[in-house]
């Protein structure tokens, strides 16, 4: 709830799911700006998660961020060969995600408006 409400003070509408599936039904139905996906959840990780994301008419031109702990150069560059456009590394403050999305989120606009 500390996430939703931090983000709702950005300006961003949020819908919460709290596992792969569901995240991704709710996608499907509400068609968000932007997804903040985590790469460690129940049942279905991020990475599958992404995948089915990007391979879905619906969902594919959405803008994906990743929230990870995963270091490691190999893992991240997984993420962006499966389409993420961008991550947030954990750990993070939770008071502060929403002005880290929110730069992110400008940062990508200015870079898809470039194109």
């Amino acid at each position: 709830m500390v996430l939703k409400y931090n983000l709702k003070l950005y300006g961003f509408k949020v819908y919460l799911a709290e596992d792969g599936p569901t995240g991704l039904e709710l996608a499907r139905q509400k068609r968000p700006k932007l997804i903040l996906l985590d790469w460690m959840m129940p049942g279905t990780d991020g990475l599958e998660v992404l995948s089915e994301l990007k391979h879905d008419r619906r969902t594919e031109h959405i803008p994906v961020f990743m929230l990870t702990g995963k270091g490691v150069i190999a893992d991240l560059d997984q993420a962006f060969d499966v389409g993420v456009d961008d991550y947030i590394k954990k750990p993070f403050d939770l008071m502060e995600l929403g002005g880290i999305v929110k730069a992110k989120w400008e940062q990508y606009i200015n870079r898809t408006s470039v194109r």
